[in-house]
């Protein structure tokens, strides 16, 4: 009932597409963890891709809205930048890394790319 965007559609596509695999149980008890978050279910975390020294995130608006996003990480992020599909830094893309993460505007069906440099 209702929208696709209050039903959730694009993330139980995600669940049916990409399911989670079970891993047995080791000795070890593992904190769960997780490198990103994003604030909203509008913006979807396509890929993150490592690099020497550096993490590429991309992300894409999904609900055909105009929305800001906050891309939190728990990675130890020196300097954030948005690039193109290049990967390659834009002019005037630096980012402010705040508590909340970066924040990051999106208008319907926007692919921003954004690049994490890692503290060493």
């Amino acid at each position: 009932a209702g929208s696709f965007q209050d039903a959730g559609v694009i993330q139980h596509a995600y669940n049916l597409n990409f399911p989670l695999h079970v891993v047995p149980e080791s000795s070890v008890q593992c904190p769960a963890w997780s490198a990103f978050s994003v604030s909203t279910p509008a913006v979807v975390l396509e890929t993150a891709e490592d690099r020497p020294k550096a993490v590429v995130v991309r992300l894409y608006e999904a609900h055909g809205s105009t929305v800001v996003a906050w891309l939190q990480t728990s990675l130890p992020v020196k300097e954030a930048m948005l690039c193109d599909l290049l990967e390659q830094p834009v002019a005037q893309g630096h980012l402010l890394l705040e508590q909340q993460g970066v924040r990051l505007s999106f208008t319907p069906f926007h692919v921003l790319s954004v690049l994490f440099i890692l503290r060493k």
